[in-house]
C-alpha cells in the first residue's frame, strides 16, 4: 500500500457520504496533528434494524413516509417485517430508487423513463428525500464516532467538519445544486459562505480511483507511467474513469473524459422482474405459499442475483412455501428454476455498457492502459467479473478487485481524495463557455441567417444574440492551477443603468471542435454590481453620435480541480474586484462567494 504521511494541521473531522441508488455508506477520518490519518467506515450497528453481513457496511437507501410526510423508518429498519406490516396497516409510502429522479436528462437513457422508476411519495421531491436521508446517515455517523472514540467531544468539531459528497460521473450542475440544498436542509452546515466552503464534491469515479490507488504496492515493480481504468459498477450508474499514474513521487492525471451509463444493478433487477412476471403470469390464483411479487423481486435482488455465475448453471428463486410444487411452471420446493442462459442474459446490457464506455474512452486516451479495477456492488457478481476479465485479457489489460470491501470504495476513496490529493489534472467532459454576441458582419452567412436575433446596443451597433464563446473545449486536459481568462464588456446609455449585470456559464456537450451557435445548457449565472466601475468610466461616442458607457470585465475560470471556479473581475479605480462562484468539472454547482450572487 502507498505510504501516507503524518498529518500536520488543525484537528478536524472529515466525513464522506456515498449516497447510492440502492445502498449508502459513510467513511470518516479524525485528523490529528502529527498522526498518520486512519480512515474508517461507519460499520457499527448504529442504525436501527442493522444486521451483520453486507448491510453492516452499507444501509439500504429506503425510507417510509406517513400521510403527513413524516419519516417513519429508514435504512435496514425499513426492510423489517414489523415496519412492512405497519406500513400496510397505516398507509405509509415507500421511497426507493429515488436517487434516479435526480438523473440528468441528457444521459443516454432510452431504456428508462420516469415511469420506470418507483414514484416519489406524494408531496415529496427527490431533494426532500435526499435531505431526510442525509440527516439519517449523519446521525448514524455521529453515534458511531461517539461510541468508538473515547472522550471524543462532538460539539468541539461539529462546526468545522469537512463534508465530502460523491456523485455519479454524469451528474452536473443541477444535480450538485440539489445536493447542496439537501445538505443545508439537513442541518449539516449553516447557510453561510463559511458553511458552504466545508462541502466538497467528487465524482464516484475519482473517489473509487483514490481507493484503488491506495491499494497498490508501496514499491511497485514497474515505476514507469501506467494508465489505469476504474470501473465503478453501482446500483444506478456505471462510472468509468481513466488515469495515468507515475510513481516516486506519485502523480495522477485523468487522460479521458469520464463516462457514465445508467445500467447499474437496479436495471438488472428490473429486467428480472419482467422475466419472472412473465413466467408466473398464468400461475393459478389458488396457488398457496407464493409470496407477493415485490417480495419475490426483493429475494432476487438480495440473494439470487448474487448467485448467478455463468450461463451454464441454473439458479433458483425462492417464491415462498418450500412445500409448494408445480412442475409445469418449473417450481419445485417453493423455488422457481431459472435457466443459466436466461439468468445470465439479464446482465448482458450492463456488461455491454461497460465495454462500450471503455471503448469510447480508449479512443481519446493517449495512454497505454495496463490495469483495470472493478468496484461497486455490481462488481461483486462473479458473472460480471468473469466476463470483464475475459474481455480485457484479450486487450492485454489485467483486471482486479481491490482487497477489503469494494462496496466501500467510494466513501473511503472520497476521504482519501481529501487527504492525499494525488490527481493533479482532469479532462473536460464537455465544452464550457459563455454567451457570445458578436457585432453584425453582413458578409458572415451565420449572421445573416440569424437576422431575427440582431439587437441594437447602446453604441448604436447591432450584435447577434444567441452565440457561444468557448472557454474550455471538450477533451482538454487541465492542470489544477491553470487559469482561463476572457475579456468581455457591458454597454449602457447611462451610468445609472449599471448595477445588475450577469454572465451565464454555459455547457455544450456535442462534438463540434469550435462551436459558436450550438445548442447549450446553462450551468449557472454570475451576478455582479458594476455601478462603481461604471461611475468611474468615461463616456464614449457611438457610431451615430450616441453617448454610451462601457465597462470591461474578465471571466476567469479554473477547471482543473474537482470543483469549477468561475469569476468575474473588473477594475474599480485600477483595483481588480473579483466575483466568484463554484461548481465541478463534471458540471457546476454555482453559489455565492465574495459579492457575487448566483441565480
Amino acid at each position: 500500500m502507498l505510504a501516507r504521511q503524518p498529518y500536520y494541521g488543525p484537528r478536524k473531522l472529515v466525513l464522506a457520504f456515498d449516497v447510492g441508488t440502492t445502498y449508502s455508506g459513510i467513511s470518516y477520518c479524525i485528523l490529528q496533528p502529527g498522526q498518520v490519518p486512519d480512515i474508517r467506515g461507519v460499520t457499527k450497528q448504529v442504525f436501527p434494524g442493522q444486521t451483520e453481513g453486507r448491510g453492516n457496511a452499507k444501509v439500504p437507501s429506503i425510507l417510509y413516509y406517513d400521510a403527513w410526510g413524516n419519516v417513519k423508518a429508514a435504512g435496514s429498519e425499513a426492510l423489517s417485517m414489523n415496519v412492512v406490516n405497519d406500513a400496510e396497516e397505516n398507509g405509509w409510502t415507500k421511497a426507493e430508487w429515488w436517487k434516479l429522479h435526480l438523473r440528468p436528462k441528457h444521459l443516454a437513457s432510452t431504456h428508462i423513463t420516469d415511469k420506470d422508476v418507483p414514484p416519489l411519495p406524494s408531496g415529496k421531491s427527490a431533494v426532500d428525500i435526499l435531505t431526510d436521508f442525509i440527516k439519517y446517515l449523519y446521525m448514524g455517523a455521529k453515534r458511531h464516532i461517539e461510541e468508538h472514540h473515547m472522550g471524543f467531544n462532538w460539539t468541539s468539531i461539529e462546526n468545522s467538519i469537512e463534508f465530502i459528497f460523491s456523485h455519479p460521473n454524469g451528474w452536473e450542475g443541477s444535480q450538485q445544486q440539489k445536493y447542496r440544498e439537501a445538505i443545508e436542509g439537513a442541518g449539516l452546515i449553516p447557510r453561510t459562505l463559511e458553511g458552504r466552503s466545508r462541502v466538497h464534491m467528487i465524482t464516484e469515479g475519482e473517489a473509487s480511483f483514490h481507493y484503488c490507488i491506495s491499494s497498490l504496492p508501496g514499491d511497485p515493480a514497474n515505476t514507469g507511467p501506467q494508465a489505469i481504468v476504474v470501473i465503478d459498477a453501482g446500483g444506478g450508474t456505471i462510472d468509468l474513469s481513466i488515469y495515468s499514474v507515475t510513481f516516486n513521487p506519485i502523480v495522477c492525471k485523468e487522460v479521458a473524459p469520464a463516462e457514465c451509463r445508467l445500467q447499474g444493478s437496479v436495471f438488472i433487477t428490473r429486467r428480472a422482474k419482467h422475466l419472472i412476471s412473465g413466467k408466473l403470469r398464468d400461475l393459478p390464483p389458488s396457488s398457496t405459499g407464493i409470496e407477493d411479487m415485490d417480495d419475490i423481486i426483493r429475494e432476487f435482488d438480495q440473494t439470487t442475483k448474487l448467485a448467478i455465475r455463468s450461463s451454464d448453471e441454473p439458479v433458483y428463486l425462492k417464491l415462498g412455501n418450500p412445500r409448494y410444487n408445480n412442475p409445469k411452471f418449473n417450481i419445485k420446493r417453493g423455488a422457481l428454476k431459472l435457466l443459466g442462459e436466461e439468468a445470465a442474459r439479464l446482465f448482458d446490457e450492463s456488461i455491454q455498457a461497460i465495454i462500450d464506455a471503455f471503448n469510447q474512452q480508449r479512443k481519446v486516451a493517449n495512454a497505454n492502459i495496463t490495469m483495470a479495477f472493478l468496484v461497486g456492488g455490481l462488481g461483486t457478481n462473479d458473472l460480471v467479473w468473469t466476463r470483464l476479465q475475459s474481455h480485457f485479457k484479450t486487450q492485454g489489460i489485467d483486471v482486479c478487485r481491490p482487497d477489503n470491501d469494494i462496496n466501500k470504495a467510494v466513501a473511503n476513496g472520497a476521504v482519501i481524495f481529501h487527504i492525499d490529493h494525488v490527481v493533479k489534472s482532469r479532462v473536460a467532459r464537455a465544452t464550457y463557455g459563455v454567451p457570445y454576441c458578436p457585432w453584425v458582419d453582413e458578409s458572415n452567412p451565420e449572421h445573416l441567417r440569424r437576422r431575427n436575433q440582431w439587437q441594437k446596443h447602446a453604441s448604436g451597433q447591432y450584435a447577434v444574440n444567441g452565440g457561444f464563446c468557448p472557454i474550455l473545449r471538450k477533451g482538454s486536459q487541465v492542470d489544477e492551477e491553470k487559469e482561463f481568462r476572457h475579456t468581455f464588456c457591458f454597454l449602457h446609455k447611462q451610468q445609472a443603468e449599471f448595477g445588475g449585470e450577469q454572465m451565464e456559464i454555459l455547457c455544450y456537450r456535442g462534438n463540434l471542435p469550435d462551436p459558436r451557435w450550438p445548442s447549450f445548457t446553462t450551468l449557472g449565472t454570475i451576478r455582479a454590481n458594476l455601478s462603481k466601475a461604471a461611475y468611474n468610466s468615461v463616456a464614449k461616442m457611438g457610431v451615430s453620435g450616441e453617448v454610451y458607457y462601457q465597462v470591461d470585465f474578465d471571466v476567469v475560470a479554473l477547471f482543473g480541480t474537482t470543483e469549477l471556479t468561475a469569476q468575474m473581475a473588473w477594475k474599480d479605480n485600477r483595483i481588480v474586484t473579483p466575483f466568484a462562484c463554484f461548481g465541478t468539472m463534471q458540471g457546476s454547482t454555482l453559489h455565492k462567494r465574495y459579492y457575487g450572487n448566483l441565480i
